[in-house]
């Protein structure tokens, strides 16, 4: 049963002042139980106040970017389920329960509410955008052997072991693709679930730089898959470097043995460092596949120490 369960609402807000005052009601509306915590990212044009008379809980993160807000949300606030929107009023609340049920009732980790296989491509107007989320899901999908649907979606739920063990490190809008990755690398149960998507409305504006963030997005992809999977990383970099280095030197070669003369040592030379340096790349990769296993186990263990503190905190409610 949810009734006796906490539900955070958590809303990281830039200058959402046209749209917050309906949102917090919205949630108010459908998560009668809930708190609603509206946290404020520097806003100037009154987001605060509106979200405190509608009847959220306000703080504060002065550092900028949602990536630093949602760090902050999630060292402070404790909870036996966390639903995470955004405050552009593109996320109707209907399916806000249905998220929540799913880790109170179902124990799932992190409910990803799938814009692209509802409305999304339809409202959404900007080309761009579109392009990016196939692009990103493209990439996760293949570099980690998934099948998300929906990448970067500011609509999830979580459970408080998530919230709890999940390192915060980037700081924009780059998080969405971060928890994602985090929780198929820590094998977390997740569970999509379609939700209808609307445009902003008219006369608020979207914080997100289609060319700046979409290229922070695709470096966190890179970064990650670097640090998840190094083997794998550096095993298609080594792979090659040295079918480069060995195409190079097959011809100097086949001279050497018609002529018994090397006339192009520079390529020989060349062909050598790549050959070298991809055998390199090959053995830094076995050793960070070796230290990021040894991760997953202490991450394991860290889980277990948190699943005992999510316990206790269960007692002293």
């Amino acid at each position: 049963m949810t009734k006796n369960r906490k539900i955070a609402v958590l809303i990281p807000c830039y200058n959402e002042s046209k749209t917050i005052e309906k949102v917090v009601k919205d949630y108010k509306k459908v998560l009668p139980e809930a708190n609603i915590y509206v946290y404020d990212n520097n806003s100037t044009d009154g987001t605060d106040k509106i979200a405190k008379k509608a009847g959220a809980i306000v703080r504060y993160e002065h550092r900028q970017g949602k990536g630093n807000v949602i760090r902050t949300m999630f060292r402070e606030i404790d909870a036996d389920c966390y639903l995470m929107i955004d405050g552009d009023d593109t996320y109707p609340a209907e399916s806000a329960r249905k998220m929540c049920d799913a880790v109170l009732e179902e124990d799932v980790d992190m409910v990803i509410g799938d814009r692209l296989s509802s409305t999304y491509f339809e409202e959404n107007k900007r080309p761009f955008h579109n392009f990016g989320n196939k692009l990103v899901r493209w990439l996760i999908n293949t570099l980690f052997k998934s099948n998300v649907r929906d990448i970067m979606t500011g609509y999830r739920a979580f459970s408080y072991d998530f919230v709890k063990t999940f390192p915060v490190l980037s700081k924009g809008f780059e998080i969405e693709t971060e928890m994602t990755i985090h929780a198929l690398d820590k094998n977390f149960l997740l569970k999509e679930i379609p939700v209808e998507y609307r445009d902003r409305p008219k006369g608020s504006v979207s914080k997100l730089n289609t060319y700046s963030d979409g290229f922070k997005v695709l470096k966190t992809i890179a970064r990650l898959f670097k640090e998840y999977k190094p083997m794998a990383f550096f095993g298609i970099i080594s792979f090659l470097l040295i079918v480069i280095s060995v195409v190079m030197v097959v011809p100097v070669f086949h001279e050497y043995f018609i002529t018994h003369l090397v006339r192009r040592f520079p390529t020989l030379i060349f062909s050598g460092i790549l050959f070298i340096i991809g055998i390199l790349l090959w053995v830094c990769g076995i050793m960070l596949d070796v230290i990021s296993k040894k991760d997953r186990q202490l991450f394991e263990l860290m889980l277990i120490r948190t699943e005992k503190g999510s316990d206790k905190y269960e007692e002293n409610k």
